[in-house]
């Protein structure tokens, strides 16, 4: 049923849809009326910068704050506004790949309409001190919005506990369907209508509701937040598994800070000195083992990751890099079949490259 329409069937759909946004809500420490669905984390990272552009334009403030190594949804945002006239600082992350609130600090000026740093990295898993840069743009005035599409379901999240205006989330990150996300909006925010139409999710966001996929996003967020602090500890007993293993190789450097506390429980990004990226992901497929050489949304590009870019690697080590990321379906076996796999894999990738030779 269509949860716009009037008729019994249409109302059971409506009651649906207001289980799933309150049950989402509590899962994130919001309030219902506070959700706007979306199609997922791209999406919504769109809305909550373009709202927060145009309410600026209209103040006469055009200044943006971001970091080097956001998600392309971010980025290639802000590039849009650039070409609108905005302005648009990017931070250093250093090397840890973390921002420093002062930094934010500093750069925030008369005319900044927004500073928007992501939650936790997609590629080295950096979890960035959301709490401390939102405390400084709220003492400003300035809104804050966070990408925390790697964050939800990895992470305890208090939308209301956290001085965050906008924040955004993608069901699949958390093993819900693909194709759905959300983004909160702290009440008195206004946000861009982005999509024109109907007058569905108040007028925030036109078009029929994907009630299969919102119901989803529900379900999956629920089981991700349920005994969460038991699913962190068992990922990062993997995640450390493996890093403890990697560092023990010859040429490997860690990406991304070696402190637990400051890193996704399910993350590892390492280079491997004249090993090729590519010819890595592709026998360790063979091997069973499904990793990355960074973001899946630019895995189309034979340019190395700007993440890793951002944090200083030279061209020629970022192309040498892999990301590698538990689920909860995964085991210590399998942390143990990852480092087995790459104990044959890298020294065979590298016997046929010239530099390892050389």
């Amino acid at each position: 049923g269509n949860p716009s329409s009037l008729h019994s069937v249409g109302q059971e759909a409506a009651e649906a849809l207001a289980d799933a946004r309150q049950r989402i809500a509590a899962c994130i420490g919001a309030d219902p009326g506070e959700i706007v669905f979306t199609s997922g984390g791209s999406e919504a990272d769109n809305q909550a910068i373009l709202s927060a552009a145009r309410l600026g334009r209209q103040q006469g403030r055009q200044h943006i704050i971001s970091t080097a190594f956001e998600h392309h949804a971010v980025l290639h945002t802000l590039e849009k506004l650039k070409r609108e006239g905005f302005e648009v600082t990017l931070l250093d992350v250093h090397e840890n790949g973390i921002v420093l609130p002062h930094q934010v600090e500093e750069a925030i000026r008369e005319d900044t309409c927004l500073v928007t740093v992501m939650y936790a990295n997609n590629e080295i898993g950096t979890i960035q001190p959301i709490r401390e840069i939102g405390a400084i743009c709220r003492a400003k005035g300035v809104p804050f919005h966070t990408d925390a599409v790697q964050a939800v379901g990895a992470v305890p999240i208090d939308c209301h506990a956290l001085p965050v205006d906008m924040l955004s989330l993608s069901a699949h990150k958390f093993n819900g369907p693909k194709g759905v996300g959300a983004l909160y909006i702290r009440r008195g925010v206004m946000p861009l209508n982005f999509l024109d139409g109907g007058a569905q999710e108040r007028g925030r966001r036109a078009g029929t509701e994907n009630l299969a996929g919102i119901v989803g996003l529900a379900t999956a967020l629920e089981a991700a937040v349920n005994g969460l602090d038991e699913k962190r500890a068992r990922l990062a007993r993997m995640r450390d598994y493996v890093l403890e293993h990697i560092q023990k190789m010859p040429q490997v450097k860690v990406n991304g800070p070696l402190d637990g506390s400051k890193r996704l429980p399910n993350n590892v990004n390492a280079s491997f000195t004249a090993a090729e990226g590519e010819s890595l992901l592709l026998m360790l497929d063979m091997r069973g083992v499904c990793a990355s050489s960074g973001s899946a949304c630019a895995s189309g590009s034979l340019d190395p990751s700007h993440v890793l870019l951002s944090i200083g690697l030279p061209h020629e080590i970022a192309h040498c890099s892999l990301r590698i990321s538990f689920g909860v379906q995964n085991t210590i076996d399998d942390a143990k079949a990852v480092c087995d796999a790459l104990d044959e894999v890298v020294p065979a990738v590298r016997q046929r490259s010239p530099l390892w030779r050389a």
